[in-house]
Formats: structure tokens, sequence, C-alpha cells
């Protein structure tokens, strides 16, 4: 199957980061606030909903209409050959678990750096910022479970299940770090410090999807830094 996957280069990868990036951008500098300050509710509760329906959605509908126009239908043979959504082996969950634990490392060594050299940082953009979860609040997880849902998934499944594999075939090995560089470009409107801290995860987790050819790798690694994070943040620990 992988044979027959299509080139996808820098004018066609690029074709889809920067509209998926300007699109990010709009939705969080112009449409969150506007819905915030119409409603007086918190910016992470309209951030929840936006991304869900308005950014990781489309990113699913976008992988499909792509999967669709290359000729496969919506089958179980795709999910594992075409997108490669196998089995996961216990060496996947080797380079899965380790790839994390190293991208987690680097991002709090930036983190470190960061705040040393500039006497703070933003752990979350504007448009994420909350306080701790309080009486009252925490029906805002019944919010985020949908959304962090559509935000694993829709990611996964169009970087790592439809373009990675496209890529490889255009760069060979190189192929992580242009998927790196496009995935890093779609949140830039996270601003500089929280994607300084991200861009470990922006090119180890690519490297070891395409090292391990199983995007459930992109999935466990993705998951379990960004659930986790919110958590922590949600509850006051960061």
């Amino acid at each position: 199957m992988d044979n027959q996957v299509q080139k996808l280069g820098l004018a066609g990868s690029f074709a889809i980061y920067i509209p998926a990036a300007i699109l990010m951008v709009v939705l969080t500098k112009y449409l969150i606030p506007y819905l915030s300050e119409v409603t007086g509710q918190e910016t992470i509760l309209f951030w929840f909903l936006v991304a869900g329906l308005g950014i990781f959605t489309p990113l699913i509908i976008a992988g499909w209409l792509i999967l669709k126009s290359e000729g496969y239908s919506c089958r179980r043979s795709t999910l594992a050959g075409r997108l490669r959504f196998g089995k996961v082996s216990g060496r996947d969950w080797a380079w899965a678990l380790g790839g994390l634990a190293v991208a987690g490392l680097l991002s709090g060594l930036v983190m470190m750096v960061v705040e040393r050299l500039t006497g703070g940082f933003d752990h979350s953009p504007a448009f994420m910022s909350f306080e701790p979860l309080s009486a009252g609040r925490y029906w805002l997880l019944l919010v985020w479970l949908p959304y962090w849902l559509l935000n694993i998934l829709g990611e996964e499944i169009l970087w790592r299940g439809v373009m990675l594999p496209r890529q490889e075939a255009a760069f060979g090995e190189k192929a992580w770090l242009v998927h790196g560089v496009g995935w890093g470009l779609f949140h830039i409107a996270f601003g500089w410090q929280l994607l300084l801290t991200l861009l470990p995860l922006m090119y180890i987790l690519p490297y070891v999807a395409q090292k391990t050819r199983n995007s459930w790798v992109g999935v466990i690694m993705h998951a379990g830094l960004n659930g986790p994070s919110f958590i922590a943040i949600s509850l006051g620990l960061m």
C-alpha cells in the first residue's frame, strides 16, 4: 500500500499547512474574543467549541477528501493500510513513550530557558488562558473532553495519517523535518513562547511516527502530552 502513495512536495504540503494556520489565527484572534465579550463566558470555553468544530473537525474532513481524491473509501483496510493505524507493537510503545519522555524533557528545558531570559512564561495563549477550575466550573471538563478527542483525531488523521506517508514518498528520510516545520506553522497562533516549548514535540513526534510507520504512535504521544498538561493546568499544578 505504501508504494502506491502519491508524493506530496513542499508546494502541496504548505498549501495545506498555510490555510490551516490562517484559519487558526483568524478564529483565535477575532472570533473567540468576540464570542467571549458578547456572552461574558470564559475564552477557554469558546476555544473548546470553536477549535473543536471550526478547526479540528475541518481537518478530519480535509483528510477524508484527500483520501477520497486518491481513490480510497472508508474501510478498515484504509485505516490500517493507507493511514497506518495498525496494531501497536511493543516496539511501537517503546518508541512512543521514549519519544514522549524526550519531548517532555526538552520542552521543560526550553521553558526554563525562556523563563530565565524573559523573567516569566505564558503557559497558555490569551484565548486559552483561564483560572484553575473551582466549584461550579468543573463542567468545563465535559466540554474539554470532546474537544480533546477532535483535537487529537483531527491532527493525527490529517498530519500523520494522510500527509506524512505522502511526504515520505517525496522527501524520503527527511520527511519528518518538513513535517515539523509545517506542524509548527500550524501552531503559530499560540505565540512564540508556547511555540518554542512545543518545538521538540513538533519534530520528535513525526520522526517517531515515520520511524515506526504507525500513526497510533502519534496519537499516544500527542494525547499523552496534551491531555495531562491541560489537567495539570486546570487543577492549578502548572
